[in-house]
């Protein structure tokens, strides 16, 4: 049987760790080569590996999403080597620190907003001209969160810039329609990733919370994802898709 999506080709923001790295490996599992982006801090050869064991193709590309220029060469360098781009699901997002919204610093606004929002956009910007450039449909994800339309408190940076994916999500799909490219999101509920493994005691409250009584695990979202941008879903684009084990359901 022909894997879901052999021969093509498959870019992930954020693939070193968590969401994206879960992402990454199940899309080359299903056939797709893949282009694993993240820093040049996180453990994206690591990932490459863990695919390649497996008889996955994989390459590493190092970008800042933060930077427009890096994440064009690492676009480039993955329709160079793969001969074009057809999959995409934006990952790449970072917390900030927990505070009130008088006691942050404007530094760290400004690096939330740029990871998580303009991080998205250029991201989505250059995935987008890529699969134009190449004649080709297109099929992207944006990873959101459910703290988007649910905030926790005490994180108006992520919640601002979560909101705002939801929304360029949206225009994009709209905009890009009928050249067959179509945009979802997908807002993870509680999530086992380093992000919230950082998260100490509060982490440990958040997921008290859950209905179903248990965090989820990367793969969970990474599924979500897949379906997206797979064949099944032909006839959705603009949505967001909560995957959050009943978190919004609480009272």
């Amino acid at each position: 049987m022909t894997p879901p999506f052999d021969g093509q080709v498959c870019l992930v923001t954020g693939a070193g760790t968590g969401i994206g790295a879960a992402v990454a490996e199940l899309m080359a599992a299903r056939g797709a080569r893949v282009a694993v982006v993240g820093l040049p801090t996180d453990p994206l050869q690591d990932t490459v590996d863990r695919i390649r064991k497996d008889g996955g193709t994989a390459l590493a590309a190092t970008a800042d999403v933060a930077d427009a220029a890096q994440v064009q060469e690492a676009v480039d360098r993955t329709v160079a080597e793969f001969g074009g781009l057809d999959l995409a699901v934006n990952a790449a997002g970072i917390a900030g620190v927990e505070s009130l919204l008088h006691e942050q610093s404007v530094e760290d606004w400004d690096r939330v907003l740029r990871v998580n929002l303009f991080g998205v956009f250029h991201s989505v910007r250059a995935e987008i001209s890529a699969m134009i450039a190449g004649g080709r449909s297109g099929r992207i994800v944006n990873i959101a969160s459910v703290q988007a339309t649910n905030p926790l408190g005490r994180r108006a940076a992520y919640t601002s810039s979560k909101f705002g994916v939801i929304g360029l999500t949206k225009t994009v799909a709209k905009d890009y329609a009928d050249r067959d490219i179509r945009v979802n999101a997908v807002s993870p509920g509680i999530t086992d990733t380093p992000m919230l493994r950082a998260g100490g005691a509060t982490a440990d409250m958040i997921a008290g919370e859950v209905p179903m009584k248990r965090v989820a695990e990367p793969i969970e979202m990474a599924q979500a994802a897949a379906f997206l941008l797979s064949d099944e879903a032909a006839y959705i684009t603009g949505q967001e898709v909560v995957v959050d084990g009943g978190f919004l359901l609480r009272p």
